[in-house]
């Protein structure tokens, strides 16, 4: 029952109280004096009905006085305490209720206090024991980041549905760089605890490296790793290798992925090849002058005998050593193309194994394997390549009806042969330059590339061949072997749970569920606060500062914050400059909305947001909705309804005043990164206090917020 709705009672309750006794004692006084004397006292009242008026409306006044004070001596007091008892129980041990009201009220607020303290010392007790307990796994964890943060490669730690877990700041580093190697604001909000690293990653080869590891396991294989070669969104040409977590029960519950950049080694390879083949043009050049020179001296027969022996015997063997290192050259260029970092090790069976998969499961198309060799090691991009197959699976489905397909891999010297077979379907000349040299798509997906594209970036060969006597078709694809891959071990499983990273997201659900539905516990916030150059944003004052954090996981992320001054473009209010501290010139060298709102924007997509007094702040980002295109259409919460919702008999909501009551300290307020850490920590301090009232979920949250007085207020 609210506050106002108790007065009410109290107040009619006591009216009626006051009107029966009133009435009674009319009725016993009526009955006592004798029926002469009523009579005569009667006839002495000339106007009965005012005189009852003025009796009801002293009533009236009496009872309103006695109910205000009797509300005010024992119902608001004690809704306080009960409020206050609210907030020691679930948010803050520290807060003491003031004593007030009666004396009983006042005892009553005493107990509560002594409850609390008591409270307060014996969960003291119990962090020192904790504390105490987790000594080692704190010395673990201490390690673990040490190792993380001194490992030269980038390492990611995601569940099985692409949420980062856990990442070093070698990966921060390399996944935020632009393309000048600088760190770039936009990509910087791509990486973190709970974002989707589909989002620097291409989702396909992702989910290819994980099927390749599922079937590795499936086949028996304890090291279970897989490779892949990704561009990143600044251009950066990276390889990385997946390797499993295990769950209970051996199934894989998420990945690790360590990262290299090879951006570098590719262009100086590039640049090594051109230089090489400048040398090839230049020395082949120097060849057939010398060559046309021996002609000439040999032409001459008059030429001293003796002379043009020695010329001609060293001219020879001048040229036959530049014909030798030019060879010898031309063979090291021709192996450096083969084995360029784009190209990886894989077992032929599993290469088969990945083209059956996709095949099927993209086409519709039974295949089978015939006659598959012992173990070969090959050297390919396995996801290009898949998708070559594929796509000349896809052709003979849909020119020649071809339904069956059988896959063949035979050792030939040091190179594989990789056969696809079909009953008859003879393809003519024009169709098999058409099918190498179109650019492929597969399964919904477009590339650029040829089949002749592939061939020759494997080093391999393609051509088409038909058995007349056995009327079958097969396409043969050469590829040169290599030596088996030395595995490096397995990662050792991680056990502990490190402060700044969050290996609980393992277990959370995916993102496909309606977030009204979702728990509150169970979201994943951005808490963000703007300072602007005055309070009218319709009448042209601007965001002069933009700052965000975290929570991820019902945890503050402190590290993953967003903080950026902006360019208003004006002249900024002598009020905004004494609250704020921040003048005209300061702001004049950074950069305007335009630029800072796409990247706040990408730093809180996928996530609630959260701020205090958040019609003020949502106000400033709509309004540049039409100028920017960045539209925030996210849920959002906002601290000043939920204090409103959870502390209905305080009178203030600032954000100083319910840090004050949750026992949070403020620190740098007026600055927006540092409003929003505050706002932050009072929204955690809130959660659990909203599920005592039974506010547990989103839209509970949400339809609980815009029931208060203060969702009225409009900016």
């Amino acid at each position: 029952m609210s506050p106002k709705a108790s007065r009410v009672v109290v107040w009619v309750a006591l009216l009626a109280g006051v009107t029966l006794l009133l009435a009674g004692t009319l009725i016993l006084i009526a009955t006592a004096i004798p029926e002469t004397e009523r009579s005569r006292a009667l006839a002495s009242i000339e106007d009965p009905f005012g005189l009852v008026l003025v009796i009801v409306i002293g009533l009236c006044a009496a009872t309103g006085f006695a109910a205000r004070g009797l509300v005010r001596r024992y119902v608001d007091p004690l809704r306080r305490i009960i409020e206050g008892a609210r907030i020691q129980l679930s948010a803050n041990l520290a807060h003491r209720v003031g004593p007030e009201g009666s004396a009983e009220t006042q005892e009553l607020s005493r107990i509560c206090n002594a409850f609390s303290e008591r409270y307060e010392g014996l969960q003291r007790d119990v962090e020192v024991r904790i504390r105490e307990a987790n000594a080692v796994l704190e010395e673990e964890k201490n390690r673990l980041a040490a190792l993380m943060s001194e490992l030269t490669q980038c390492v990611l730690v995601c569940n099985v549905e692409g949420r980062i877990l856990l990442y070093n700041q070698r990966a921060k580093q390399l996944l935020s760089a632009g393309s000048d190697g600088q760190r770039d604001s936009v990509l910087a909000g791509l990486v973190g605890l709970g974002r989707s690293v589909f989002g620097v990653i291409d989702r396909h080869l992702v989910v290819h490296a994980l099927e390749n590891v599922c079937h590795r396991i499936d086949q028996g294989d304890t090291h279970p790793l897989a490779n892949f070669v990704a561009t990143l969104p600044s251009g950066t040409l990276i390889r990385a290798q997946m390797a499993p977590v295990f769950g209970q029960g051996r199934e894989i519950s998420g990945f690790v992925l360590t990262i290299e950049d090879i951006k570098r080694s590719v262009e100086m390879e590039g640049q090594r090849d051109t230089l090489l083949q400048s040398l090839t043009q230049g020395t082949r050049a120097s060849l057939a002058t010398i060559r046309a020179a021996v002609e000439n001296m040999i032409a001459f027969p008059e030429m001293d005998p003796l002379r043009r022996s020695q010329f001609t015997h060293i001219i020879s063997d001048e040229a036959g050593k530049l014909s030798g290192l030019i060879d010898q050259k031309e063979a090291e260029y021709a192996k450096s193309l083969k084995g360029q970092a784009r190209l990886e090790p894989m077992l032929g069976r599993d290469l088969i194994s990945a083209v059956q998969r996709s095949v099927e499961s993209r086409l519709g198309m039974h295949t089978n394997t015939d006659d598959i060799a012992a173990p070969l090691w090959l050297q390919v991009d396995s996801y290009t390549l898949v998708q070559a197959i594929t796509y000349l699976a896809t052709r003979l489905r849909e020119e020649i009806r071809i339904r069956d397909l059988r896959f063949r891999l035979r050792s030939e010297g040091r190179l594989a042969q990789f056969d696809l077979i079909w009953a008859g379907g003879y393809l003519s000349v024009d169709t098999v330059l058409a099918f190498e040299n179109d650019p492929f798509t597969a399964g919904g997906l477009a590339s650029p590339l040829t089949l002749n594209d592939v061939v020759t970036q494997h080093g391999g060969e393609l051509f088409y061949q038909f058995d007349r006597p056995r009327m079958t078709s097969c396409y043969r694809l050469l590829l040169p072997l290599t030596e088996a891959a030395e595995m490096p071990l397995a990662p050792t499983p991680l056990t502990s749970r490190p402060e700044y990273y969050d290996f609980d997201l393992f277990h959370q659900p995916g993102q496909s569920h309606e977030l009204d539905d979702r728990l509150l516990t169970d979201l994943t916030y951005t808490v963000f606060d703007t300072e602007t150059t005055g309070l009218e944003p319709s009448r042209g004052d601007e965001i002069i500062q933009i700052g965000a954090v975290r929570i991820v996981n019902g945890r503050m992320l402190q590290q993953e914050t967003f903080d950026h001054f902006v360019n208003p473009r004006r002249k900024l209010s002598k009020d905004s400059i004494k609250v704020t501290g921040l003048t005209s010139e300061m702001l004049a060298s950074h950069p305007t909305i335009e630029r800072v709102l796409p990247a706040f924007h990408r730093f809180c997509e996928e996530t609630v947001l959260v701020a205090h007094n958040a019609a003020f702040d949502m106000r400033f980002l709509q309004l540049k909705e039409e100028s920017t295109g960045i539209r925030f259409a996210q849920p959002v919460l906002d601290t000043l309804l939920l204090s409103a919702v959870l502390h209905q008999d305080f009178d203030l909501h600032q954000l100083e005043a319910i840090a004050e009551r949750l026992g949070i300290k403020v620190i740098g307020r007026h600055t927006a990164l540092g409003d929003a850490i505050v706002a932050a920590e009072v929204f955690l301090k809130m959660i659990p206090l909203l599920a005592e009232k039974g506010i547990r979920s989103l839209k509970q949250a949400r339809d609980a917020s815009e029931r208060t007085f203060y969702a009225r207020v409009k900016y």
